[in-house]
């Protein structure tokens, strides 16, 4: 268990009380939804550096190859489903980003099973800066930055799918291969 599966094992932990956070009295609490924000930014920082310091020191194993985009993605959902039930966020957009990591997931497990690794393309980076701003603006919730907020979670749900896009395009031969 070297650091940069520490970390990513401390963002899983991290999320309940994300959400706790988030939650606490239905959103009311301004305190818990900073608590929550600095939650979400600590543990997104974590994935971030977990990848520096693995690719650095060359500590890249299977399990951080397997956790790490797994606990991004129980981060991210986590984030928006809560922010679904605080009124926050329509249900399409989380249905989108949500069908987009199913898809992809998939993708990586046929594409494994050929013995083909499926790295993250820039495209995919890009998604995830943009939806973890999103959900940092959304829990902030300040009437003030609604604008900005809505700009960021648009151009999030369009990298989203134009990610989608891209991995399906570059690795289409996964899914005809063997017969398919």
């Amino acid at each position: 268990m070297n650091l940069p599966n520490k970390l990513t094992v401390l963002r899983i932990c991290m999320i309940p009380f994300f959400v706790a956070a988030l939650l606490y009295e239905g959103g009311a609490s301004r305190n818990m939804r900073i608590l929550a924000d600095i939650l979400f930014i600590a543990a997104s920082l974590t994935d971030l550096l977990d990848g520096k310091i693995a690719r650095k020191y060359n500590l890249v194993t299977n399990f951080g190859k397997f956790m790490d985009p797994l606990a991004d993605k129980l981060l991210v959902c986590s984030a928006l489903i809560c922010l679904i039930e605080l009124g926050q966020l329509p249900a399409w957009v989380v249905i989108i980003i949500i069908s987009r990591e199913f898809i992809i997931s998939g993708f990586r497990l046929v594409a494994a099973d050929n013995g083909i690794v499926i790295a993250a393309s820039y495209w995919g980076k890009f998604k995830t800066v943009f939806q973890m701003t999103a959900v940092i603006l959304l829990i902030f919730n300040i009437p003030s930055l609604a604008l900005l907020t809505n700009i960021v979670l648009a151009v999030a749900v369009v990298l989203t799918v134009v990610s989608l896009a891209d991995y399906i395009v570059k690795n289409r031969k996964v899914l005809t291969e063997g017969g398919m």
